[in-house]
């Protein structure tokens, strides 16, 4: 058989040793992750090699050995290329996509007390579309403006770039314009349907977001995507380009749609706030938070989903500073395709989706929740 990394995979699936020791290269656990549905592999010091799996860290073998930090430095060293190793031995740490014949990853390799400590996300490359991730028919408006500011949010490994590149494809596929991705890592790669394309990576086709997003401001785009909106340059930036006729899709780390708005007006001095939140409430088309929550079967994780559009209510709001309002109209607004996320966790619970324990966990509302669970 081939000594190649992948046959040498194939060898340890089939073998199912009792013993797992360490592997050779990278692309032999990556394989073994991507096969199994893993979202993020972990290789550190001192621990056997571990996934993350439906929402769960777990060793990928109870039996494994753990790894040394010859184990470690050995896997580093065999797929980092120079120019990443001298950075490593600089700065400590190094950030970038790993592109193998497998596929692509986010990766992560830092350098800590104990040794190396590798971590790469498993990156989908494959779009899927809004049907197919069954994500509310209302989000499809969100797509058709050719203006504006649309915001998905959740924290990391919660979906949003696959619910963005969802969005992305379905302008894709129903307009005929010129779309522009900023990203860091390039994730979903996409096929020109209807649009023109362009995907530029963050430090690789570009220095950084504010860069990027001042040059596609002069690319004539009419889609922009940014994959995230984390400093004030960047959102700054998009802010006034959802402003000047463009639709810009964003992310950001926030929880829902009142965090969501209030984290975006934070990062600016205090002195254009008052003019920032006027621009936010003309320009904001709506907002979609989101988690996965692990499945009550074990099978795989289901989608909680909160959405808010913009409506002369949530306007006002946002000019006056009152975003502790915002439950209160996502709440009667339900015939315009809004959500509370307590409502869609209620909804999963009612349905044998999830089980009353995260239902409750992962609700705003703890209380309402419980008595809605029958656990009070």
């Amino acid at each position: 058989m081939s000594d190649s990394p992948a046959a040498t995979t194939i060898e340890v699936l089939e073998e199912k040793p009792s013993t797992v020791h360490a592997l050779g290269h990278v692309d032999q656990y990556l394989a073994i992750g991507k096969e199994s549905g893993a979202s993020d592999i972990h290789l550190s010091v001192n621990i056997p090699p571990t996934w993350r799996r439906f929402g769960t860290l777990e060793p990928i073998w109870l039996q494994a050995d753990k790894l040394s930090a010859a184990d470690t430095e050995h896997l580093a060293m065999g797929f980092l290329n120079e120019a990443q190793k001298k950075l490593l031995q600089e700065r400590g740490d190094v950030d970038f996509a790993y592109t193998n014949e497998a596929g692509r990853y986010r990766t992560s390799v830092v350098r800590h007390r104990l040794g190396y400590d590798l971590v790469f996300r498993i990156i989908q490359t494959n779009v899927r579309t809004m049907d197919d991730l069954s994500l509310p028919p209302q989000l499809k408006m969100l797509t058709q403006y050719q203006n504006g500011l649309v915001l998905v949010t959740g924290s990391v490994g919660s979906g949003k770039s696959t619910t963005l590149a969802a969005l992305v494809e379905e302008v894709n596929r129903t307009r005929h314009e010129h779309i522009i991705t900023l990203e860091d890592p390039i994730e979903y790669l996409f096929t020109p349907q209807g649009c023109q394309v362009n995907q530029r990576e963050v430090h690789t086709h570009t220095e950084s977001f504010g860069a990027a997003l001042r040059g596609a401001l002069r690319e004539d785009p009419d889609v922009i995507m940014v994959g995230e909106m984390r400093d004030l340059e960047t959102i700054s930036l998009a802010i006034t380009a959802s402003e000047t006729g463009h639709l810009v899709l964003g992310t950001l780390h926030t929880a829902n749609a009142a965090r969501t708005l209030d984290r975006l007006l934070d990062v600016f001095p205090v002195d254009q706030r008052e003019q920032i939140r006027i621009m936010v409430s003309e320009s904001l088309r709506g907002i979609v938070s989101q988690q996965l929550v692990p499945r009550a079967d074990g099978a795989g994780r289901a989608l909680a989903i909160e959405v808010l559009m913009n409506t002369p209510a949530v306007a006002n709001v946002i000019r006056e500073a009152k975003t502790f309002m915002l439950p209160g109209i996502i709440q009667t607004g339900k015939k315009l395709g809004m959500q509370l996320m307590d409502d869609s966790l209620a909804t999963l619970y009612r349905a044998g989706a999830i089980t009353a324990d995260e239902a409750v966990s992962r609700s705003e509302d703890k209380q309402v929740m419980k008595q809605l669970c029958g656990t009070l």
